[in-house]
């Protein structure tokens, strides 16, 4: 082409996914020894039918084809603010909650309303690649929070205090962790928050994965805190709970003014999020959290199941973290890279994989599994052609 397109964006790195899935593009497996696809977090489930059969209800009404409001439509905000008031304690009202398109969408708008060109975001490492991949493309400095597998993968407060700068705009967390599975204990999400306020810079707090804690599991008390909106910042997903990824439909919960903020930039990307996903997500919070649980329930037993398969020993990997969707593992193949392990385990071994350099700087020694994709009663095989690769 003879013009030039943003230095920018053509620096930033290709879709992960999309390369790991090149790997194994045009094969085909034997019936007996399929491909184990545990590549991307995607619910290996439809949605409920009954909430299928009310969105091809809803799509018959001329307006599900209309705009929304441009922070959603008012009963889902509502919903929303009430269900997280009802997990979290504290006030939430809908005026606290913008609807995005995907939880993705969720965070490019909350950090484009935060940082510009010089400013800086610490993100914890191993990172969600499309987190750093948006702030390169925005001119943004990605300071990277060591990772911490001594802790499990919890990051520590106490190396993110040192982190902190004139520049510092945000700081970003993610639990239940995508890539490790980690989950942040309330105590260290306190005093990250803490922190936050302290500096004055904003607790940016991915929570994606919520759905999949477990019920007894403690949960955090951010917004039992008055003044909650002066820092945190939480993002959420309908598309794993509630098996809606293709629908695009995520949120952000803030303080007011901040809400208002990211509403001008979400006029400009979509005008709106669209309105049959938002009807979508309205419908599963009022009729589908029982059936969302017994989801949560069968990703535990498949956590479960490769938890036993790694006691059971003699795999060579190392199982570092593992919660919600995912597990991190070390693999044994000292000076190898990730991506060349991950690529052997995919076309020889079929296994797909990630290689944990697609989640940052110093992550050569590991591999993340999205072991959510596969059934428990088939995990043994993940743990048959790991000890077979090794």
């Amino acid at each position: 082409m003879s013009y030039a397109a943003n230095p920018d964006v053509v620096s930033v790195v290709e879709p992960p996914i999309a390369e790991a899935k090149g790997w194994v593009a045009g094969r085909t497996w034997p019936e007996h020894r399929p491909l184990l696809d545990l590549c991307q977090a995607v619910p290996s489930y439809p949605p409920a039918e009954e909430l299928r059969e009310h969105l091809a209800e809803r799509v018959k009404l001329f307006e599900t084809a209309q705009y929304t409001a441009i922070t959603g439509i008012a009963p889902l905000r509502e919903a929303l603010a009430g269900h997280m008031a009802g997990v979290y304690g504290g006030h939430i009202g809908a005026g606290n909650v913008l609807i995005t398109a995907g939880c993705n969408q969720a965070y490019s708008l909350a950090v484009m309303a935060l940082a510009r060109r010089g400013d800086e975001v610490i993100l914890p490492l191993p990172y969600y690649f499309n987190h750093q991949m948006w702030l390169d493309a925005l001119g943004v400095t990605a300071v990277h929070l060591p990772f911490r597998p001594d802790r499990g993968g919890v990051p520590d407060p106490a190396d993110a205090a040192k982190l902190i700068g004139p520049n510092t705009k945000a700081l970003v967390l993610v639990t239940p962790n995508n890539p490790t599975g980690a989950v942040i204990p309330p105590a260290v999400l306190a005093q990250f928050r803490d922190l936050c306020a302290e500096y004055g810079i904003a607790l940016v707090l991915d929570e994606t994965y919520k759905d999949f804690l477990d019920p007894g599991e403690p949960r955090h008390d951010l917004f039992r805190d008055p003044a909650w909106g002066d820092t945190v910042i939480q993002l959420y997903s309908f598309s794993k709970a509630f098996s809606l990824t293709g629908y695009r439909v995520g949120s952000i919960v803030a303080g007011h003014r901040f809400v208002e903020q990211v509403a001008k930039l979400m006029d400009t990307v979509s005008i709106c999020t669209s309105r049959i996903a938002q009807d979508g997500a309205l419908y599963a919070l009022q009729h589908l959290l029982p059936w969302a649980d017994e989801k949560r329930a069968m990703m535990a037993g498949r956590r479960e199941a490769l938890l036993e398969v790694f006691a059971s020993g003699n795999l060579g990997f190392e199982l570092v973290s593992t919660g919600a969707y995912f597990a991190y593992l070390r693999h044994p193949f000292v000076g190898e890279t990730a991506a060349a392990v991950a690529k052997r385990l995919a076309q020889e071994h079929g296994v797909l994989a990630l290689p944990g350099t697609v989640f940052g700087p110093g992550q050569d020694d590991y591999l993340r599994l999205a072991f959510a994709n596969l059934e428990a009663e088939r995990m043994g095989e993940v743990g048959d052609r790991l000890r077979g690769a090794v």
